[in-house]
Order: structure tokens, then C-alpha cells, then sequence
């Protein structure tokens, strides 16, 4: 590991811990309050963990991510993987996803399982080995 530090987004603390997996680079970022809450806000989180830590693969915990992001019809997530790819980040979302029963989020959670650009994952190891 490299080290463990607090950074302040907006008005919310969060802990990055950067870790090499493979030569990849990857910062893992936890929070208990939101810092993904729009698309603004969604920009200002890649731009900290990036300026802070040089990553583009990064790993953050579901409890940080707003609920409107799991309810496809307000297009939030499509919006924020659309932002991610263009800025070529790699983002792993740790967490249980079995309380969602929403189909349209099953299959997207299904698909974007499928590439290596946006993870839906149960823990922290799964993610590192997906996004390494």
C-alpha cells in the first residue's frame, strides 16, 4: 500500500487508500456520506482522486453513491458512465446489489459486468482483480 489519506469533496470527507495490483494503479476510496449525487458532482470526484493520487482506476464503496443512481429512469448512471469513459476512468462499485429488483438495472449492472470499464462488485479484492 502507499498510504492512507482524507480529502474533502465539497463538504463530505473521504478516505483514499492507493494500492499497485499488476502495475496498475488504483485508488480505493471509501466514504459513509455521498459524494455522487449528479453528474457535477460525479466530475469533481474523478478530478480530486485523480489530482490526489495520479489514478484512473478507482474503487468506491455503494453507500457514496446517491439512490437515483440505481433507478435507471432518471439516466444518472448512464450519464456519469458516459463522463467516466470519456475520461477514460475504470470505476469498480463495491457492494450487495440483491435488494435491487429493478430488471432494467439487473441487466445493466449484467452488461456493464461484461467490459472492464464500469464493475459492479461485492468486495474490495473482487474489485482490485477486475480493474488490475
Amino acid at each position: 500500500m502507499y498510504g492512507k489519506d482524507y480529502y474533502k469533496i465539497g463538504g463530505t470527507f473521504m478516505k483514499i487508500n492507493t494500492i499497485i495490483e499488476n502495475n496498475i494503479k488504483i485508488a480505493v476510496v471509501n466514504s459513509e456520506e455521498v459524494l455522487i449525487d449528479d453528474v457535477q458532482s460525479a466530475l469533481d470526484f474523478i478530478a480530486t482522486v485523480n489530482y490526489e493520487t495520479g489514478c484512473n482506476h478507482i474503487v468506491l464503496n455503494k453507500s457514496a453513491i446517491c439512490n437515483d443512481f440505481f433507478n435507471l429512469s432518471t439516466r444518472l448512471a448512464g450519464e456519469i458512465l458516459q463522463k467516466y469513459i470519456n475520461y477514460h476512468i475504470k470505476l469498480a462499485i463495491i457492494g450487495d446489489y440483491s435488494s435491487h429488483t429493478s430488471k432494467s438495472l439487473k441487466d445493466f449492472i449484467y452488461e456493464s459486468n461484461r467490459g472492464k470499464d464500469f464493475l459492479f462488485v461485492s468486495t474490495v479484492d473482487e474489485a482490485i482483480e477486475r480493474l488490475s
